[in-house]
C-alpha cells in the first residue's frame, strides 16, 4: 500500500527538480562562484520551490502512516536525493575547499601544515572559500586521504571537482537509505522521512558536503551491529570520526546501551581501526594530522547566525552568558542520554538534535547527522525535533 504518501513525494521530487534547474540561470546567486549577479527573484524562486518541497514532504509523512510500501519510499527516496546531481553546485563553497586540501596533499605538500593561501598557482586557488584561504585542513585524515585522489581525478577543472564530491554525497545518502531500509520497522515511513527530505537532497547531493559520508559510516555502522558484524561496524565507526569527531558523541551512547543489554559494544574492533588509520595518516602527513583538532576547536567557537547563542545574543544576552547557556543545555542533555544509554536504549537521533540545537557553529547541512539517526530510532521525539530542526534551518545560506 501507499495511500496518498507516493503522489506527496512525486511532488517533492519535481519540486527538488525545478529547484535545482533553477539554478542554472546565468549568473544565479545560488552558484557560490557567481556571487549573485542575477536578480534577487531567482534566490526567492528556490526559497519558495523548497518550501513547497518540504510541505510536500512533511504531507507524505502523514500520509504514510495510512501506509507505504519501503519499495516505494525507497524509489521515490532514491530519486529525491539524486537529482540535485543535476544541479551545478549549490550554496556553498565547501567542495571546492575539499579539492583544494586534496590538490595539496597530491601535489605532496601537508594540508595540515601548508594552508591553500600557501598555492597561488593551485587551479583551486580562486574557488576555495574565503573563511578557509588561511586554513589548514579541519577535516579527519579518512577524508583527506580521500580528497587526494579526487583532486587528481578533477585536475584543473573545478566543475568537475565539484560533481566528484558532489557524486561522493550521493553515494553516500544511498547507502543511508539502503541502512534505513534495511533496519527500520513500520512500513515505508522510515525511509520516506529520510529520502524524501528536500533540504537534505540540495544540500548534500547538491552541495557535495562531506557529512552525507558521516551519515553513511553512521548508519551503516548500527546496520552492521544489527546482523551481528561487530569488526564492520567498528571500522565503520572509526571510518566516521576520521572524517569528522562527531560520531564520537554517538559510539559512545551506542556503546553504553550494548553494554547494558549484555551485548558487544564494537569498541575494540573501531579503536583498531582507529590504530591503522592513525598509522596510515602519520606516515602519510606525520604527527601533523593531529593538528586538525586545533582549526576544529576554533570553528567550534565561531557562531553562525541560527545556532542558539548567536540567537540569544540578539536579544541581548552577552556572548560570554549565551555560550555558557548552550554548553549547559548540552552537558544536561548529555548527562540524560548516558543515563537512557545506561538503560540500553542509545537515543542517537536525540543525541544528534541535542548538539544540533547547541553547537555554536551550526549549519543546515549538519542535518545529515540528525534526521537518519531519528528515522533509525523510530522515536516520535527525535523525528519531531528533526523536522523542526529541518523547518528552522531551510532557509539559511540560500541569498536572499
Amino acid at each position: 500500500m501507499t495511500g496518498g504518501a507516493a503522489p506527496a513525494g512525486a511532488a517533492v521530487l519535481v519540486l527538488v527538480a525545478l529547484a535545482s534547474l533553477s539554478a542554472w540561470e546565468e549568473g544565479s546567486p545560488l552558484r557560490p562562484r557567481d556571487g549573485g549577479d542575477a536578480p534577487s527573484r531567482t534566490a526567492w524562486l528556490f526559497l519558495a520551490l523548497v518550501v513547497f518541497a518540504f510541505v510536500a514532504y512533511v504531507v507524505g509523512l502523514l500520509l504514510a502512516r495510512r501506509g507505504l510500501s519501503s519499495r516505494a519510499a525507497l524509489a521515490l527516496g532514491a530519486a529525491i536525493q539524486l537529482v540535485p546531481l543535476a544541479a551545478p553546485l549549490l550554496l556553498s563553497t565547501d567542495a571546492w575547499t575539499y579539492w583544494g586540501y586534496g590538490w595539496i596533499g597530491a601535489e605532496g605538500a601537508n594540508p595540515y601544515v601548508e594552508p591553500p593561501s600557501s598555492f597561488p598557482g593551485s587551479p583551486a586557488a580562486a574557488y576555495v572559500g574565503a573563511d578557509w584561504r588561511e586554513t589548514t585542513s579541519v577535516y579527519g585524515p579518512a577524508f583527506t586521504l580521500l580528497s587526494e585522489p579526487v583532486a587528481r581525478i578533477a585536475g584543473s577543472s573545478p566543475d568537475a571537482a565539484a560533481w566528484l564530491f558532489k557524486l561522493l554525497a550521493a553515494a553516500g545518502m544511498l547507502s543511508v537509505l539502503a541502512a534505513v531500509a534495511r533496519l527500520a520497522t513500520g512500513g515505508g515511513i522510515a525511509v520516506a522521512f529520510v529520502g524524501w527530505n528536500p533540504v537534505l537532497a540540495l544540500h548534500l547531493a547538491g552541495g557535495g558536503h562531506n557529512d552525507a559520508l558521516i551519515a553513511a559510516f553512521v548508519t551503516g555502522a548500527v546496520a552492521l551491529t544489527a546482523s551481528r558484524r561487530h569488526t564492520l561496524a567498528g571500522a565503520a565507526w572509526a571510518l566516521g570520526v576520521a572524517v569528522k569527531w562527531i560520531p564520537l558523541v554517538f559510539l559512545g551512547l551506542a556503546a553504553l546501551a550494548a553494554r547494558a543489554r549484555g551485548h558487544p559494544t564494537g569498541l575494540m574492533p573501531a579503536v583498531a581501526t582507529a590504530v591503522g588509520l592513525a598509522l596510515v595518516a602519520t606516515w602519510r602527513y606525520g604527527v601533523d594530522w593531529l593538528g586538525a583538532l586545533g582549526p576544529l576547536a576554533e570553528n567550534a567557537s565561531r557562531e553562525t547566525s541560527y545556532a542558539l547563542p548567536a540567537r540569544l545574543e540578539q536579544l541581548g544576552v552577552p556572548g560570554p552568558v549565551a555560550l555558557g547557556v548552550a554548553l549547559g543545555l548540552l552537558a544536561v542533555g548529555l548527562g540524560l542520554l548516558v543515563r537512557e544509554a545506561l538503560h540500553g536504549r542509545a537515543r542517537l537521533g536525540r543525541a544528534a538534535c541535542l548538539v544540533l540545537a547547541t553547537t555554536p557553529y551550526l549549519a543546515v547541512w549538519y542535518l545529515a547527522w540528525a534526521v537518519p539517526l531519528a528515522a533509525l530510532d523510530d522515536d516520535r521525539t527525535a523525528r519531531l525535533a528533526a523536522l523542526a530542526l529541518t523547518a528552522y534551518l531551510l532557509p539559511q545560506t540560500i541569498p536572499l
